[in-house]
């Protein structure tokens, strides 16, 4: 058990007071696990954007403290020690020191998860300190590796809606979202790389102009600000999902050859960084009627285009969100996931 946010002295303080021992390490410690993309940085600190990026550690001792950032008000991290209730932290573009007061000095595992994404602020994670313990060897990790291509819904958005339907940042849950359970259904590794209201060719409004999945495909961080490149090495998928597409069917059905043969090249990229990964294209869950028979009908045309084996077509139910968003709900994440896994588990005979 853990307190998250309780009182605490101050390291000083308590070095002074009870010959407490604080112990420093840094975000890019062997001992600490990270899933997701990430830039670690000179000073020990890594940057991440996309949702889901989860940082993982044992630890044992009497607290530990979190330093970190982001570059608005509006990005959220969720801790959970143990398995337990996940705690939810909101961020400033102040560096903020963050308090974990352990009940017990026994080992523990800390997770710590970013729930947004990248449009709500770049996030830093400065480093962990220890009082009285350290870090201790990590959990393994799972071997089979998935890497989810996507929009909103995969970023999971609006998954922890609220009653009276005002929506902030903190209604976006990827851990909830149906990629990251159905990852954990397969017992996978699982990096989302998704960003709300973008296409493989146009965005919903319908502009071209913006990062659409061909380039933050290519990116750790997505932000025209300060986008990273990704080096491709750091991560080799098993398998990848790309659910993309509502948005660009948002402002009507796209042109077909220019849409087909966009995402042909895509594949043909995603083969060539992944020479032994296969790939699973589905049209998603929100799209409906006649522009989800278009795009169904366009990702046959890609399959039959590409011709490879290590390509698969594996078609979504519709789960139309509720009366207060239009994104799916929590419960509908999880019946997406439920329905997803069993045509994975087929395809990678896992």
């Amino acid at each position: 058990m853990s307190c998250l946010g309780c009182a605490t002295t101050s390291p000083t303080t308590d070095k002074a007071m009870n010959d407490t021992i604080i112990s420093r390490f840094s975000m890019t410690n062997p001992l600490v696990q990270t899933i997701g993309r990430t830039e670690p940085l000179a000073d020990g600190s890594v940057r991440f954007a996309y949702p889901g990026v989860t940082t993982r550690f044992n630890v044992s001792g009497k607290a530990f403290w979190l330093q970190a950032r982001s570059t608005s008000d509006q990005s959220y991290l969720e801790i959970i020690v143990d398995n337990t209730e996940p705690q939810v932290i909101q961020l400033s573009s102040q560096s903020q020191r963050i308090p974990l007061v352990f009940e017990t000095p026994s080992p523990h595992q800390v997770a710590i998860i970013h729930r947004g994404e990248t449009w709500h602020g770049v996030v830093t994670l400065e480093h962990i300190e220890i009082a009285d313990g350290g870090l201790l060897d990590p959990s393994p990790l799972p071997h089979k590796r998935m890497l989810i291509l996507g929009d909103s819904v995969t970023c999971g958005e609006a998954i922890e809606r609220t009653a009276d339907c005002k929506k902030t940042t903190r209604w976006w849950n990827p851990r909830l979202s149906y990629g990251m359970l159905t990852a954990a259904a397969l017992d996978a590794q699982v990096n989302l790389v998704c960003y709300g209201g973008r296409g493989l060719v146009r965005s919903w409004n319908g502009r071209t102009d913006e990062l659409n999945l061909p380039d933050y495909a290519e990116l750790t961080i997505a932000d025209p600000a300060s986008s990273v490149v990704w080096d491709h090495g750091n991560y080799t998928p098993d398998l990848i999902l790309s659910a993309i597409g509502t948005n660009d069917f948002s402002q009507g059905i796209p042109e077909r050859e220019d849409y087909v043969s966009t995402y042909v090249a895509l594949i043909k990229r995603l083969f060539e960084l992944y020479p032994k990964t296969h790939i699973v294209l589905t049209e998603g869950a929100i799209l409906s009627g006649e522009k989800k028979a278009a795009l169904t009908a366009y990702l046959t045309e890609v399959q039959q285009r590409v011709a490879s084996p290590r390509l698969h077509l594996v078609t979504s139910n519709h789960y139309p969100g509720d009366t207060c968003d239009a994104h799916p709900t929590k419960a509908q994440h999880a019946a997406m996931a439920k329905d997803l896994a069993p045509h994975l588990k087929r395809i990678m005979h896992w």
